[in-house]
């Protein structure tokens, strides 16, 4: 049986690390994360952060994007991934919003949103510095969390509700924490002697110190 760890005392070094960490996508505000978290789904933000530029020069805001056509939009995204239904989408936010003050800042009016889960809406409240209504799990977090051993399984919705279980409101960044630690350290090939979470790691202590 797994040790008992004590998460929300174990999870504070991670925090700390990571509290100030930005988020990979390159957004000069909450209209271009909020566009750019929609591009960059089964994309990488290395990709959607080389194609922001030209896109935002062509729609500086949600009321010129909302004025634009599919056509035209499409053009701008064509080497995006899913881009057709990307185009739909992101139309439909602008036409819904009609501008940037409009933006909600809650869970269940910006995943109201097409194209819009619960991660992206995650980010979203995260990095406008709002109160956490969830914790963001990204295919990061959905290998560090169980690896850790805080959460287990693979759905992301179901390791979500697992962390907001374990940790008080004040600690739900950790899901992005965990993303951050995932994308440098805890890798698919993880870097274990580097990683400053080993002493309550079930993997490391289970797995790797068995080798």
């Amino acid at each position: 049986m797994a040790h008992h760890v004590d998460w929300p005392e174990a999870i504070k070094p991670l925090l700390k690390k990571y509290k100030d960490a930005k988020h990979p996508l390159e957004y000069k505000n909450t209209y271009q994360l909020m566009v750019m978290v929609v591009l960059s789904a089964q994309d990488s933000d290395r990709h959607i952060n080389k194609i922001a530029p030209l896109f935002f020069e062509a729609y500086p805001d949600m009321t010129a994007l909302s004025k634009t056509n599919e056509k035209d939009l499409h053009a701008h995204i064509k080497d995006v991934r899913n881009s057709a239904n990307k185009t739909k989408w992101l139309l439909q936010i602008a036409q819904t919003l009609k501008a940037d003050k409009n933006l909600p800042y809650n869970l269940d009016d910006l995943t109201a949103l097409p194209g819009i889960g619960r991660k992206s809406a995650n980010v979203i409240l995260r990095e406008s510095g709002k109160e956490p209504e969830g914790v963001m799990v990204d295919l990061h977090t959905v290998r560090v969390a169980p690896r850790l051993g805080i959460a287990t399984g693979t759905d992301p919705k179901k390791i979500e509700k697992q962390i907001m279980e374990t940790l008080p409101k004040k600690e739900w960044d950790a899901g992005m924490a965990m993303s951050f630690l995932g994308r440098e350290i805890c890798r698919p090939t993880p870097k274990c002697e580097e990683c400053l979470m080993r002493p309550v790691c079930q993997y490391y202590n289970e797995v790797i110190k068995k080798l």
